[in-house]
């Protein structure tokens, strides 16, 4: 069995020796030219001369273009159409590039860029949520407004109310192979661009928009990328159009990459968000009703930042039954770099917001937050069903098939919210909440986890020392998986058994590091019943796989490794009834395991029935395809089921907090996630303690600033603060729930790539809670915690008298 395996990552040997091949690494005929951009320095104005005539005159460089000179607009954009490749004459942030430079090499590319003379008409740029406010500057005519139940009577009627507001900071992607892209311009008038994108299908669809040309006249290819976190699902546009653009007009090959400060500059980043909340509880911490406003600053261009923005709003419930909510959520425009996905897609936004909430409540009444969480839980409820044995039941769910006849539950249509039943309950959005497991979860974290004695620990510690202080805190995330934007949620692949019985297969999903390859490779394995090492990934290609949706939303296991079951299926279901009519038998009863085809009494290896096969004219090729079933989604109402299933975990950090300098450490965390029936538990791993401290280092050390006149100051490792190995907690327990997963996923496992994330979060409260030591009153912290933050939210304790 190759499912369920705890296997290397397939490429790991070639990371670790550097043998990987990425974008940059790819060798261009000599006459390639080199890309570069030249850019606004300023972030709000019109541009009225632009002398480009020593750009020209510089060495190396063989062409510039202006907006005026490219074949269209070179709408970059994943949305709205609202991105032109350079200023169309309006400056709408600092970075935005104004000029597009062709060189025989990059540096040359580079320095010639700066010799542009630019005059630009300056106003006063948009730049915080406060001015986006002022001057109504936004995406969408006004606030997005969901509910549930009555909310203002409900909390105007509890015994207790809290009201607050909390900031959160962006995030800089900082993977470690920046943007990049190659276009090499083919005889027949084609492209082929090699691009480090999580969408190469977006990727071939801008190309083709940008020249006039058919999506079929463009090959767009990824075989890795050296990290994506979302920063490559749209923001890698700009360079694929850039070099097919060159490569069309010049007839040589074309390459781009940012150096680290230009992609700082001009990338976009994790939304930041204000959200302000006012609750209603009971004497034991229940909530009775909570109204939200997000307040998200999007940035110059629409790009993903609606969906993002309803992401935070489906996620403002978090592990918790809200039968009183209000979520009011404004999209507001500024001039910065247009924010886009990042890892959890506006979720952690959203639950960030309802776990202040719940650290509020807990400051508020006396109570360990722990409880207050567990007594606002959603009830659990398994739809029970009866998982099917690998080799009797199809891999993957039929699409086609109701859900009903497979024993999950029946559902209400999208747009009105089913009545709750003491069984079912909803969340504000309408979704049934089923397979919710997060009571016995938290169970079992907290005894693993000692919580209730280092509870005890911390208080007599801190009740002993007055200069440190430490911070416990375990938190829980429930996380939807699917798509919001419902017809993304479908995937082909492409799958050929060659007559020696080697197998090549390809599907629509790329690999950035997160596993995803080796994952679908263990699929296929298992399918056919070989050795791993008889399947080969191939790149990702559009010329092989039409029509895919990004690598994102947690879905590229679920989603691709459904489709190439699916092929697998088709052939073994032919290989399976030749050698039937072959040997005699019955198709049904041929087995494929252990690398051998058996029927009741003749055993072939998996080569031989291959050969044999092929010798009978038989298809050993196929293509799959997988839809996920039962999601509809109506965003205008705020109601529907826009999540095939639910992800969940939960993680307990320590921390460490001087109090005279702010500086911290995490010194334990315990983490106890739900990936189903894992399909490799060492990648999956890996992708939850990645996931934790990315989360944490979001709320912790990431933080992005801006000048007063728009600039990015925080643009390069030497101001920007990502995670070390040294910041990983000292002691750093992970392990996956062995629960039963019940619903029809391929092969029963779970995606694992976003929830994980927002176990952060627990970092960043376990620091709230050693501050609420060092003072009385609640500290209503920010993020990210820096020490600078925490040092300030100390001073200000100590200010107002309520420090310790």
């Amino acid at each position: 069995m190759s499912i369920r395996k705890p296997l290397p990552h397939d490429a790991a040997k070639l990371h670790v020796t550097g043998a990987a091949r990425y974008v940059d690494d790819i060798p261009l005929p000599a006459n390639a030219l080199h890309l570069a951009f030249g850019l606004s320095p300023i972030a709000r104005g019109r541009l009225t001369a632009m002398d480009l005539d020593p750009v020209r005159a510089a060495p190396g460089v063989v062409q510039v273009w202006a907006y005026g000179d490219l074949p269209s607009d070179c709408d970059c954009s994943p949305s709205a159409h609202d991105e032109p490749l350079l200023s169309d004459g309006t400056v709408h942030y600092l970075g935005q590039p104004l000029f597009l430079v062709a060189a025989t090499s990059h540096h040359a590319a580079r320095r010639a860029a700066q010799r542009a003379r630019v005059e630009i008409d300056e106003d006063t740029p948009i730049l915080t949520i406060e001015d986006a406010l002022a001057a109504d500057s936004r995406f969408e005519d006004g606030p997005v407004i969901w509910s549930k139940g009555d909310t203002g009577s409900a909390i105007a009627a509890a015994p207790h109310k809290v009201e607050g507001q909390i900031d959160m900071g962006g995030q800089e992607h900082f993977y470690l192979e920046g943007q990049a892209a190659a276009a090499l311009p083919m005889d027949d008038g084609g492209l082929h661009v090699h691009s480090s994108t999580q969408h190469p299908s977006e990727i071939q669809h801008k190309v083709a928009h940008a020249l006039g040309l058919s999506m079929h006249d463009v090959r767009v290819e990824t075989r890795r990328m050296g990290g994506g976190f979302g920063g490559k699902e749209s923001q890698g546009n700009a360079l694929a159009i850039a070099c097919a653009v060159v490569a069309n007009a010049t007839g040589r090959p074309a390459k781009m990459r940012y150096d680290r400060d230009d992609d700082f500059t001009i990338t976009g980043k994790r939304h930041d968000f204000r959200i302000t909340y006012t609750a209603g509880f009971d004497e034991d911490g229940r909530l009775r009703g909570v109204d939200f406003t997000h307040y998200t600053r999007c940035g110059w261009a629409m790009d993903l930042s609606l969906p993002v923005a309803d992401r935070a709003m489906l996620h403002a419930d978090n592990a918790y039954h809200l039968e009183h909510a209000r979520i009011e959520s404004h999209r507001l425009k500024t001039n910065t770099q247009s924010a886009t996905a990042y890892r959890g897609f506006g979720g952690p936004q959203g639950v960030l917001g309802i776990e202040r909430v719940m650290d509020h409540i807990a400051h508020h009444l006396g109570l360990d937050p722990l409880q207050v969480r567990q007594r606002n839980y959603y009830a659990d409820h398994i739809a029970h069903t009866t998982p099917p044995t690998p080799q009797e039941a199809p891999p993957a769910p039929d699409p086609n098939q109701d859900m009903t006849s497979r024993g999950a539950q029946s559902h209400t249509p999208p747009g009105k919210a089913p009545p709750e039943t003491p069984s079912v309950q909803t969340t504000p959005y309408g979704q049934p909440v089923e397979g919710f497991i997060l009571n016995e979860l938290t169970e079992q974290l907290v005894r693993s986890a000692d919580y209730t004695a280092r509870r005890a620990a911390v208080a007599e510690w801190n009740a002993q020392n007055p200069i440190l202080k430490r911070g416990l805190a375990l938190t829980p995330v429930k996380f939807g998986i699917s798509f919001t934007l419902t017809h993304l949620n479908q995937a082909g692949a492409l799958v050929h058994v060659y007559h020696d019985g080697s197998v090549a297969m390809n599907h629509g999903g790329t690999e950035m590091g997160q596993g995803l390859f080796q994952k679908v490779a263990q699929v296929a394995a298992h399918g056919f019943g070989v050795p791993l090492d008889t399947i080969r990934i191939t790149a990702t290609d559009t010329a092989k796989v039409p029509n895919t949706s990004a690598t994102a939303a947690s879905s590229g296991a679920d989603l691709n490794g459904a489709a190439v079951a699916i092929a697998c299926e088709t052939i073994r279901a032919r290989m399976a009834a030749h050698v039937a009519e072959t040997y005699g038998g019955d198709a049904s009863d041929v087995r494929f395991a252990d690398g051998h085809v058996t029927t009741s009494d003749t055993r072939l290896t998996f080569a031989e029935a291959a050969a044999l096969c092929h010798q009978g004219r038989v298809s050993l090729s196929a293509t799959g395809f997988y839809k996920t079933p039962d999601i509809s989604w109506d965003r205008v109402a705020g109601q529907g089921r826009p999540f095939y299933y639910f992800a969940h975990g939960a993680a307990c950090t320590e921390v460490v907090l001087d109090t005279l300098t702010g500086e911290n450490r995490i010194l334990r965390t315990d983490i106890l996630h739900d990936c189903g029936e894992s399909l490799n538990p060492a990648l999956d791993r890996g992708q939850i303690e990645g996931g934790y401290v990315q989360g944490a280092g979001w709320l912790t050390t990431e933080e992005l600033v801006w000048d007063g006149k728009g600039r990015l100051r925080t643009h390069a490792p030497s101001t920007y603060k990502i995670p070390a190995c040294s910041d990983r907690p000292d002691i750093f327990n992970v392990a996956l729930w062995d629960g039963a997963n019940h619903v029809p996923t391929v092969y029963r496992s779970k995606a694992v790539g976003e929830p994980p994330f927002m176990l952060g979060i627990s970092a960043f409260l376990a620091l709230s809670d050693a501050l609420a030591a060092a003072g009385k009153a609640y500290p209503a912290l920010d993020a990210p915690a820096t020490p600078e933050r925490l040092l300030t939210a100390l001073q200000d304790l100590r200010a107002t008298g309520t420090a310790v």
